[in-house]
């Protein structure tokens, strides 16, 4: 505050240029930081939970801040997993209390978790509201998010809105300052602008680095969600609930994705899979008969003869989850040999009415989780020898994936 009265106070007489500056560059600071905490919050948090105190796929937030230290919330978001194998109890007590279903683990820096749990302790008046009166709104926005693309491109946007609004507030400042000069001055109008320019050089040299630098960040983290699809959520020709068929009625993923428990593919079920339950059950409890018909329709069945025609079409998915060609992913080698659950790299699928893509699924994402995840060992018994001699290397150490070549290049690209 006092550096703010000197600033006001330059040479004994009042100056109200460079207060005006620091301001403005100290409003697109903490505009910025609570945009950032808001994006981040969507794009990772929102589907699993409330910014009120009201539980879903994980506790609500309201107030967490003041029931856990930083230290802990930046602990828990990075790997949950390890700090509830560190012995942690409140770790271990959340992980019990929500069904064991495991929080993935974020590669998120330490500024950006301070971010979120800035938005978290002050988020905007909508979203509590529409959560206060229905749990189940913060899933429904999360679902229909856009892709990161398009809300970096608003954030950007509302950032170079308000440099330029700062510019013109400081720009207005100035000629109010040097009113005096331009109305006494001899050579007109251009002259008198060049003299303003000429009397500001600093201001104008700082207030052009600003909107560089802003720029420049717009255009880098552009660049890096190029093919990056978090949030895509086609519309499907089927309304299929995952949380119907998963949460209500308890069907493994495993019965309709047969392919990802024994190959490289999780695969999409044909229709005679649906036809296992539907042959009886004609009428969901979301829309009737409607989505139900269209399967009836796809096959070419007939309900009331119980018998298939002889022109059925398929049905044309359309796919969530697509990773470059040079990527290599095996569905079998992380569920039947890693443990690894859906929900590690899907989210929440069992509380989904409509499938979207949950992770970024970037390579980055990939190395974090090889990096974090101990090798699941008991079980493997085809693995015996490999996991003897990993133990006998890593004495007293956490075996992770990347200590057997989870890092290695020819492990994921080919």
């Amino acid at each position: 505050m006092k550096e703010l009265v000197k600033c006001f106070l330059s040479h004994g007489k009042i100056n109200v240029v460079k207060p005006a500056l620091f301001l403005a560059l100290c409003l697109i600071s903490a505009v910025t930081f609570s945009q950032e905490g808001e994006k981040l919050f969507k794009q990772n948090c929102a589907s699993c939970h409330a910014l009120t105190d009201k539980k879903m796929v994980g506790p609500g937030l309201k107030g967490i801040s003041e029931k856990r230290s930083e230290e802990w919330l930046l602990k828990w978001t990075k790997n949950s997993a390890e700090l509830i194998s560190s012995g942690d109890a409140d770790a271990k007590a959340i992980f019990e209390e929500f069904n064991k279903i495991p929080m993935p683990p974020f590669a998120l820096s330490d500024d950006e978790i301070k971010a979120i749990f800035s938005y978290v302790k002050s988020p905007d008046q909508k979203t509590a509201q529409a959560e206060t009166g229905n749990a189940s709104a913060t899933v429904t926005a999360a679902v229909n998010e856009p892709a990161p693309e398009t809300t970096g491109s608003m954030n950007l946007t509302s950032i170079i809105i308000l440099v330029v609004v700062g510019m013109m507030l400081v720009l207005a400042l100035i000629v109010r300052a040097n009113a005096n000069k331009i109305v006494q001055h001899q050579t007109g109008g251009v002259a008198a602008s060049r003299g303003i320019l000429a009397n500001n050089k600093k201001i104008f040299a700082v207030l052009f680095i600003v909107l560089a630098l802003f720029g420049l960040k717009g255009l880098w983290d552009t660049l890096f969600n190029i093919g990056v699809a978090q949030g895509y959520q086609p519309v499907q020709p089927i309304k299929f609930s995952h949380k119907v068929h998963v949460a209500q009625n308890k069907i493994s993923c495993n019965y309709c994705h047969t392919g990802a428990r024994n190959g490289k593919v999780a695969g999409i079920p044909p229709a005679s899979t649906c036809m296992n339950c539907h042959k009886y059950v004609s009428e969901g409890p979301l829309t009737g008969t409607v989505e139900i018909a269209k399967i009836y329709k796809a096959l070419d069945y007939n309900t009331e003869t119980q018998t298939y025609g002889n022109n059925p079409q398929p049905i044309e998915w359309v796919r969530v989850h697509n990773l470059p060609d040079h990527a290599y992913f095996n569905h079998a080698q992380h569920v039947s040999v890693g443990k690894v659950e859906c929900q590690t790299c899907h989210g929440p699928i069992q509380e989904m009415d409509e499938a979207k893509q949950f992770s970024p699924l970037t390579m980055g994402w990939c190395v974090e989780c090889h990096r974090t995840t101990e090798v699941k060992m008991e079980g493997n018994s085809y693995y015996t020898k490999l996991h003897d001699k990993l133990r006998n290397k890593y004495k007293g150490q956490p075996i992770t994936v990347d200590k057997m070549g989870g890092l290695d290049c020819s492990k994921c690209h080919y």
